[in-house]
């Protein structure tokens, strides 16, 4: 059967020689459709509220963190179903490498959701996006630790106003960042979060097809969140009570279709073009864009499901906060990262 095509990336990372990923042909179309994936993750977020206050409206008293972990079974095991009749005829094709990578892709997004959504019932939303955000910091350490040497200046001045622009947005103070139990589990999906951009990297899986390792990281999300939101429920019956209405389910098939497929397929099939120090700072775009959707999304949706639901205003904190993450990955792209040979990067 024939394979699914995809961009070869140039010889030079393959053969172990340093590669600046700028003067691939391809790298600003990965950058393009990096920042139209984050774009479709920041919508995901007034979606997510508004499912809320329609699911608290069918199972008053619902924990938050239950809610989170239904939404990643549904949301995931819809994308699962609706990307099934492209795979099932290709399923007997896929290679050992491809599952390995599409479950660590799931083990990691699955774990580091999780232990977000878990984290805030014990710290503030806004310590818990600023601390997130936390990989385009521990990316470029991680590189800085393989090469033996510190990261370019660009990247650290750039890492710095990513870090301030996130906190300006997130609206966190000095006095938030104290390190109890909801700040230790938004550092350790942060570390997974990580871990996740890393494995898009690696050499190992140079080859594997993105179509494939996104159904199986679909189909591992959603075999992980459907037991847990099993054991979190009070009762079994909330698992439908939750999502009894036609307007939740037409809010997680939304999100299905464009905060899933969408987003996960264009990081699946692009990211491997961009450079993952890169890759973190244009995801850490992702307040932006919430920020911007949310002016004006919120209340449209709200409209159409019968809650009302008021949009957020302008904001110097976005303005500036935004500015400054721009500018950062305008920064970057002066001098892209290097990056390093199958011999530099993890293998593991």
């Amino acid at each position: 059967m024939q394979r699914e095509k995809k961009p070869i990336l140039p010889e030079p990372l393959r053969t172990g020689r340093l590669l600046l990923l700028m003067t691939h042909p391809l790298h600003h179309r990965a950058l393009l459709w990096l920042l139209v994936a984050t774009f479709l993750w920041s919508i995901s977020f007034p979606f997510v509220q508004i499912l809320y206050v329609e699911q608290k409206s069918l199972l008053p008293g619902a924990s938050t963190l239950f809610l989170s972990t239904l939404l990643m079974a549904t949301r995931f095991g819809i994308a699962t179903i609706l990307l099934l009749p492209f795979v099932v005829g290709k399923m007997a094709n896929f290679t050992a490498r491809e599952w390995e990578q599409g479950l660590s892709l799931a083990l990691f997004g699955g774990v580091g959701m999780w232990l977000q959504a878990d984290a805030l019932a014990y710290t503030k939303a806004s310590t818990c996006a600023f601390i997130t955000q936390g990989y385009c910091v521990f990316l470029p350490i991680v590189h800085a630790i393989k090469q033996r040497r510190m990261p370019n200046v660009r990247i650290i001045i750039a890492m710095i106003m990513v870090l301030l622009g996130v906190a300006w947005l997130s609206g966190v103070k000095p006095s938030d960042l104290h390190m109890g139990r909801g700040e230790a589990q938004t550092l350790l999906a942060a570390a997974i979060f990580t871990l996740q951009i890393l494995c898009l990297e690696n050499p190992r899986y140079q080859n594997n097809r993105s179509l494939p390792i996104t159904w199986i990281m679909f189909l591992g999300i959603t075999a992980f969140a459907l037991p847990c939101a099993y054991i979190i429920a009070d009762q079994p019956s909330d698992l439908t009570t939750a999502m009894q209405s036609t307007s939740s389910w037409l809010l997680v098939a939304t999100m299905s279709l464009l905060c899933s497929i969408a987003a996960f397929g264009l990081m699946n099939h692009w990211q491997g073009f961009v450079h993952s120090v890169e890759a973190g700072l244009i995801y850490c775009t992702e307040p932006v864009f919430t920020s911007i959707v949310a002016m004006f999304l919120p209340a449209i949706i709200g409209r159409m499901i019968g809650h009302p639901i008021a949009n957020e205003t302008w904001t110097y904190a976005l303005i500036g906060g935004g500015l400054l993450i721009t500018v950062a990955n305008i920064i970057v792209q002066q001098k892209p990262p290097q990056k390093t040979a199958t011999s530099d990067l993890s293998n593991s």
